[in-house]
Order: C-alpha cells, then sequence, then structure tokens
C-alpha cells in the first residue's frame, strides 16, 4: 500500500514542497527512512512508532519506507514527524486517502501523541498558499503564527488521535483566523529602549541582528567598562 502526504521543509527563510512517499508492504519488520535525511528525520522512525501505539492505533509489522522528495535536497528537523505517521495510518485505511487532497501536514510528535511546536510554520504556511493548498494542519501552538496568511485554511491540533479524529470527520476542528492589521496595532511598552544609549553603534547593531535571527550573543568585559563607554 503506498501513500503520498503533502509536506514542508525550510530552505534558509522560504519554505519548499516534500512529497512523503510511504510505501508499507509484507516482508520483515523494517522501518527505513531515504532522500537525504539529518538525524533528527532519522531518529523520527521511534517518535511515530510510539506515537502511533500510544495514540490507540496499531502500527503493522511489516516492511515500512519513507521517501522524502526531492531527495535531493538534505531534510532537517523534526516537522516530519506528524505527516509520516499520517501516511502510515493512510496506508492501514484508518485514513481514507481523499482527505488529504491539497492538504499540507507538518509538525512534531511526543512519544504519547502529543504534537509539539515547530520552527518556520510562518514562511511554510506562506509558501503553502503559493503552491494553492487549500489547508495546512500543524501544531495548536503554531496556528496563531500560521493563521496571518490569508487564503489558506490553518488547522492547529494537539494530539496525533485528534488530527486523525479531525481528518475522519469525527471531530469539527474550527479554523485559526487572525487580523494583521489588528496584530500591528498592538503597541509594547519597554521600560528600557536603545535611543537612550549614547554611541557604541557597532554594538548595538550586533545585539540587533543577533536578537532578530535568534542568535547567541557574547559581550566580554566588566559592567563598569560597558556602563562607562555607554554614557
Amino acid at each position: 500500500m503506498l501513500s503520498i502526504i503533502k509536506s514542508m521543509a525550510l530552505l534558509g527563510l522560504n519554505g519548499y514542497l516534500v512529497d512523503i512517499q510511504i510505501d508499507v508492504s509484507q516482508g520483515l519488520p523494517y522501518f527505513g527512512i531515504v532522500g537525504l535525511p539529518d538525524t533528527s528525520v532519522k531518529e523520527a522512525k521511534e517518535r511515530v512508532k510510539a506515537a502511533i501505539k500510544n495514540s490507540g492505533y496499531e502500527i503493522l509489522n511489516r516492511k515500512i519506507i519513507v521517501n522524502l522528495a526531492p531527495a535531493d535536497r538534505k531534510k532537517e528537523g523534526s516537522l516530519f514527524d506528524l505527516p509520516i505517521a499520517v501516511g502510515i495510518l493512510a496506508c492501514n485505511k484508518i485514513v481514507e486517502y481523499r482527505m488529504l487532497k491539497d492538504t499540507i501536514i507538518i509538525g512534531e510528535l511526543s512519544l504519547d501523541g502529543r504534537i509539539n511546536k515547530i520552527n518556520g510554520a510562518l514562511p511554510i504556511c506562506i509558501e503553502a498558499r503559493k503552491l494553492n493548498a487549500k489547508r495546512i494542519i500543524l501544531p495548536v501552538e503554531n496556528a496563531k503564527e500560521a493563521s496571518v496568511v490569508q487564503g489558506i485554511k490553518v488547522i492547529g491540533v494537539k494530539t496525533l488521535k485528534e488530527a486523525i479524529k479531525y481528518l475522519r470527520n469525527e471531530i469539527i476542528i474550527e479554523e485559526n483566523k487572525n487580523n494583521i492589521e489588528e496584530l500591528l496595532k498592538v503597541k509594547n511598552n519597554y521600560a528600557l529602549d536603545f535611543s537612550e544609549v549614547k554611541g557604541q553603534e557597532n554594538i548595538k547593531r550586533a545585539i540587533e541582528i543577533a536578537a532578530a535571527g535568534g542568535h547567541n550573543l557574547l559581550m566580554i568585559g566588566s559592567a563598569r567598562k560597558w556602563k562607562n563607554n555607554a554614557c
């Protein structure tokens, strides 16, 4: 049995489409992932097996091959856990394949079936809309961020079981909606501001770049030295 799940990955700040092709066939029990996966992707098989079992579903002792296409791009991160699990259950006919049409699925699984927050949900959702996807299923913690993108249905799920029930039409999950204009109106008040620091333009620029990119920053020198230089 073969299933193909649409998912996405990040290349820099841009998302790109990944076809997760899953083949479940007769043979000795085996679970392999191909398509240039890194270590975190290879480890997905253990998370997926445990999450499926602990969510009350059965993973058959068969040969399972997962191909991440395009195979010439290295795949990183844990966001393929949820689509792999859904694909395996689709092969077992727990999810009807027609329910996955025009749907992008991303998310990291815990061993108990909970779906953890991922990085890069916004650029992935933007690219999904460009590819004319009608719906994206992702961790509920990323739903508010992704719902800023207009023209695509954003569905946040908490667990694998909830995602499967939604795809089987057993439950209804309301679409997440966000008004970007309202978000831009929100003003944050901070006690301290860089405008109060005199001079030190290079240092301020380095700190701003580190904060914007989520990078680490090491400042060397005594507090007195920094204070005197900043005055």
